[in-house]
């Protein structure tokens, strides 16, 4: 209990203590915002700070602190370490900078901001990589609360008539403006997020659940090593590139360029509690860890894991915000992953999408291409999700740095993540089951000379373009 108590405080003194320095170094300023000087009444639209921090938590949330968490614990509490520090010096750093970035270039999405610091090869591979990234998900995020939606209702409203629901739902919260379903009831679903949380956290602690205390001993079922696969696996509870593909989102609908901490390394930090308290709610609820994976197979994933917890510890009530943290949060995560799908390409064509039918004309065949995808099994692919989500948090970091310099500011705050995710992201791949399989005497060395070298051609790359006078391609708008 001591070690999950401590790690909350330090969550919340990383967003007053840390966020303050990165945005002390980032020096936002009262310069106007895309939402005041593009204004164009469908995805830029002037919001309450209050509604867009909401609606930037479920966005980056969705079920990724709660499912990600769950696995997350099969290695036991020291999951706690890398969710705290790994969420105020990497997840929340993350955010802020691919968001406020985004502000400064007329809120871009993240494949243009990666183009225009890591240059036009960069450019065109981050655009392919993350509007299929982004199609991925919204397809993934589709057919799971379809099948689930099948299993709660009667035999007549299956598994496809939800899906085609659901789809027909992402139509309109990809085509309308931003504030017209997004703004209204994304904020309410942001709410239930954290009231599921705070139930969570008060029904383990007032029920008297032993939530273990922090050993560095490797707790896997299955003996699997911390190093890699613990920070692949977490994901989105401490960093998550899929991320940087929502920040620009809000970073249309922001009146103020000083709310970016409040939004972006805020909403992060409350993502990383929501992760604390679910890993150590699994662990604590099944009171070991083959427990808890016992617990996942035998109720069918992280879904029924979560139903039984909510069930259990807050009864019936708990049952229905359970269901809409199962349901309803990948939902609004698939629907804006095709808006971004939809706003990258808008971005990459020079589309403009105030006309209704321009946003028609790409909404459609996103959608299309998604409801294709979702009668085929892509299971194999989605294995891939979370190093292609991981790799896409370290490219983002990279081009951060890239600006930070540029802007003659400190760049620290992204190199020392950005060099740690190039480590985790390469040593992954070479390890995995769905990767090259090597062992980890090979993938280990081969991953820590990996970062070095990106941290050297970082520094190289940089500190050569500074010294060209002419080089204003690099200059912030």
């Amino acid at each position: 209990m001591i070690t999950f108590l401590v790690c909350l405080v330090i969550l919340v003194g990383g967003y007053l203590i840390y966020g303050k320095f990165v945005e002390r170094t980032f020096k936002p300023d009262s310069r106007p915002t895309p939402a005041t000087t593009m204004a164009d009444g469908s995805d830029y639209v002037k919001m309450h700070p209050a509604k867009i921090f909401l609606i930037q938590l479920l966005n980056i949330a969705g079920l990724g602190p709660i499912f990600g968490a769950i696995l997350g614990a099969y290695w036991g509490p020291v999951v706690f370490l890398w969710i705290t520090f790994g969420t105020i010096f990497a997840g929340a750093v993350h955010d802020y900078l691919s968001g406020m970035i985004s502000i400064r270039h007329k809120g871009s999405s993240i494949s243009e901001i990666v183009g225009l610091y890591l240059g036009p090869v960069m450019k065109n591979i981050m655009r392919v990589f993350s509007v299929v990234l982004l199609v991925l998900v919204g397809v993934v995020f589709a057919t799971g609360p379809a099948n689930l939606l099948a299993m709660l209702t009667p035999n007549t409203l299956n598994a496809a008539f939800w899906l085609t629901v659901i789809i027909g739902y992402y139509f309109l919260a990809t085509l309308v403006p931003i504030d017209k379903i997004i703004g209204k009831v994304y904020p309410i679903f942001g709410i239930c997020l954290v009231i599921m949380c705070i139930g969570v956290a008060g029904g383990i602690i007032a029920k008297g659940y032993h939530i273990p205390e922090l050993t560095l001993s490797n707790l896997h079922p299955d003996g699997q090593s911390i190093w890699p696969f613990m920070f692949i696996t977490v994901a989105c509870g401490a960093i998550s590139g899929f991320h940087a593909t929502q920040s620009p989102l809000m970073a249309r609908c922001m009146e103020k360029e000083t709310d970016g901490r409040k939004i972006f390394y805020g909403a992060m930090v409350a993502e990383g509690v929501i992760a604390l308290v679910w890993a150590a709610a699994g662990v604590a609820f099944y009171e070991t860890t083959g427990g808890l994976q016992e617990a996942v197979v035998r109720l069918g994933g992280q879904g029924g894991v979560v139903y039984e917890i909510c069930n259990t510890l807050l009864g019936p009530v708990g049952a229905v915000i359970a269901m809409v943290g199962v349901i309803a949060c990948p939902i609004s995560s698939g629907d804006t992953a095709f808006r971004s799908a939809r706003l990258t390409i808008a971005d990459w064509f020079k589309i403009g999408q105030k006309p209704i039918k321009k946003r028609v004309a790409l909404t459609v065949p996103l959608l299309a291409v998604g409801a294709l995808l979702t009668q085929v099994d892509v299971t194999i692919v989605w294995r891939y999700f979370s190093w292609s989500n991981q790799t896409l948090a370290m490219i983002a970091l990279w081009a951060a740095g890239t600006y930070l310099v540029k802007n003659k500011i400190a760049p620290w705050i992204a190199v020392v993540p950005a060099t740690f995710m190039s480590a985790v992201s390469l040593t992954y791949i070479l390890m995995a089951p769905e990767g090259f399989k090597l062992s980890a005497s090979i993938a280990y060395p081969a991953g820590i000379i990996f970062a070095f070298g990106c941290l050297v051609a970082f520094l190289l790359l940089i500190y050569k373009k500074t010294e060209r006078a002419d080089d204003k391609e690099f200059a912030a708008e």
